[in-house]
């Protein structure tokens, strides 16, 4: 049975990390497939392939400039990732403002035994009775 097609639109093109690289590239601004190819490091066949997958969902445009083809950016096909991904945002913001809160409460803790360290003998250098004990070394 044949494979399905994985990149028949913006959500499963964007699911390759070496497409979000040259969409990462283009979004500053068109580039020729010699510089893409140049910047990302990889063979250029490799390269075009990513380049049409990204043309047929509409991330990507391509015009002819002499013998070159130079591609941009069309990023109206993110829109439906974005608004997707928007709906997680509470949920983030709750957990990062849960982590603040954790992360507020372990600097206290530290705060606190570094002040007791620095003013007096933690409480496993003390005696049962609680006074502190005498140490020969340290």
């Amino acid at each position: 049975m044949a494979r399905a097609a994985t990149t028949s639109d913006a959500f499963n093109a964007v699911a390759e990390p070496r497409r979000r690289e040259i969409l990462d590239l283009l979004v500053r601004g068109e580039l020729a497939v010699t510089d893409i190819v140049e910047r990302l490091g990889v063979a250029q066949p490799l390269v075009s392939k990513h380049l049409r997958v990204l043309r047929e969902v509409g991330l990507v445009e391509v015009r002819d400039d002499g013998r070159r083809r130079l591609y941009r950016l069309d990023a109206v096909p993110l829109k439906p990732i974005h608004d997707w991904v928007r709906g997680f945002e509470q949920l983030w913001s709750e957990r990062f403002d849960r982590m603040d809160v954790v992360l507020e409460e372990l600097m206290e803790a530290e705060k606190d035994d570094e002040q007791r360290d620095g003013n007096e003998p933690a409480q496993r250098d003390r005696d049962p009775a609680g006074r502190p004990e005498h140490r020969d070394h340290p």
